[in-house]
């Protein structure tokens, strides 16, 4: 029998009393796992956010950079957007914004068949209401060394409040927590957008606490991409992207060392791990969503689109790791570029004989899922970006769809077509059920 919504709610509440794992609650779960999703349900009429100059039309979508289960209903999902919609300028280095005033939001969504119905929209503010941005962050404060740009090729200046969120957290009491790639920044909102703390590893959020300063090196546009809580509700766990530039470019060159970070959120304290993605070629990790308090699921992915007829995407994977008999490579001293291991930064180390050389011992992983070879007929989207445990067995996938649009090549926007589909990009989500549970 199909699970009603208010049983459902009593079972979400139960289960966050039982810290979501543990065998007192395996009735709750199996009634959750009972309750019925689509194969996947697609973003409902978005409206336009804006008009490009060539007529490019903007969609006010690009809310799958992650996704957020809601604890009190099934059907509801909270979903996030980064920057807001981007392209190439020209210019070196350079980066139109579609909308220079967007604000980067948190969308509540509701599952209605196979549809993806926005329901309400969080703005992002900063500690005194005001709304934040998608702007390069000034010098000191997460610059990426990108120049922005208006429709017009003119000047944007940098903005302390720009953050490009990829990473989110919903809470029991109805708060968020974001990560983002420009500092990296971690930030606690309210339930109305507002700013309670900006972390990040300058000292120049609020509150006054900061994360390691090696972070600072991350690659631009590859920072804090995943963000989770542990069941308990203790830790935050961060995951980057990609290697870090620490030092440089050129010295990571071919490295698949990827950083976790702890934030115990009572006290401040942060911890450090080694996760290796599966080949440097690879666009990175996406996403992060925890299973128990050391268990973790990573997305990791290629950057093509699935079902492409001469580039088609090989790889997009979600793995089970667990920090249990890892390395934790924190740096006392918390220099600049972390901890030394003979003279190298770890992401020097590169790979598993460079880590086994230095003593250090990576996150263990295993493939849960194939998103290429297990979504039928095909997966039709390049950015699979977003990722919530649902119940013991079942994953809720969201991807990024760039608010319908893609770098034209030339300076400008075009519409962003899925080859195995010839339609637009929406937000869609996936849900699948696994072949062996989880909890």
């Amino acid at each position: 029998m199909k699970a009603t919504l208010p049983s459902l709610n009593r079972i979400a509440l139960g289960l966050l009393g039982c810290g979501m794992v543990v065998s007192a609650c395996q009735d709750e779960l199996d009634q959750l796992d009972r309750f019925i999703y689509p194969a996947f349900a697609e973003a409902a009429n978005p409206k336009i956010l804006s008009t490009a100059p060539n007529g490019t039309v903007l969609y006010n979508g690009g809310y799958g950079s992650s996704i957020a289960s809601d604890w009190r209903d099934p059907s509801v999902f909270y979903m996030l957007t980064d920057r807001g919609p981007n392209a190439a300028g020209v210019q070196a280095n350079s980066i139109i914004f579609g909308k220079t005033d967007f604000t980067p939001q948190i969308g509540k969504f509701r599952i209605v068949g196979d549809q993806l119905v926005l329901e309400n929209v969080i703005l992002l503010k900063n500690a005194s209401g005001q709304l934040l941005n998608g702007l390069p962050n000034p010098a000191g404060q997460g610059n990426t060394g990108e120049i922005a740009l208006d429709f017009n090729g003119q000047t944007i200046a940098p903005h302390p409040d720009g953050l490009d969120s990829e990473g989110l957290v919903y809470l029991s009491d109805g708060t968020f927590w974001v990560s983002d790639e420009y500092g990296p920044h971690i930030v606690h909102f309210d339930a109305t957008g507002k700013t309670i703390e900006r972390i990040n590893p300058f000292g120049t959020g609020t509150g006054g606490r900061t994360i390691p300063k090696v972070f600072a090196t991350r690659r631009p546009n590859r920072g804090m991409e995943g963000l989770t809580i542990t069941p308990d509700g203790k830790t935050l766990v961060g995951l980057m992207q990609s290697p870090m530039y620490n030092p440089t470019s050129a010295a990571v060159s071919g490295s698949r060392v990827i950083r976790i970070l702890t934030f115990d959120i009572a006290t401040g304290a942060t911890k450090q791990y080694v996760y290796l993605m599966e080949n440097a070629s690879l666009t990175g990790c996406s996403e992060i969503a925890a299973i128990t308090n050391t268990t973790f699921l990573a997305l990791e992915r290629d950057g093509n689109y699935g079902g492409h007829p001469t580039t088609p995407a090989t790889f997009k994977r979600v793995y089970k790791f667990d920090l249990a008999n890892a390395t934790e490579i924190s740096d006392p001293a918390n220099g600049p570029n972390g901890k030394l291991f003979n003279g190298q930064t770890v992401e020097q180390l590169k790979d598993e004989t460079g880590l086994k050389n230095a003593g250090i011992t990576p996150v263990a992983k295993t493939l849960v899922f194939d998103l290429l070879t297990e979504i039928s007929p095909v997966y039709p989207h390049d950015k699979a970006e977003g990722i919530a445990l649902i119940g013991r067995n079942r994953l809720a996938i969201s991807n990024d769809d760039d608010f319908g649009v893609v770098d034209n090549g030339q300076n400008g926007f075009t519409t962003k077509i899925l080859p195995a589909t010839g339609k637009v990009d929406l937000n869609r989500v996936y849900f699948v059920t696994l072949k062996a549970p989880l909890r």
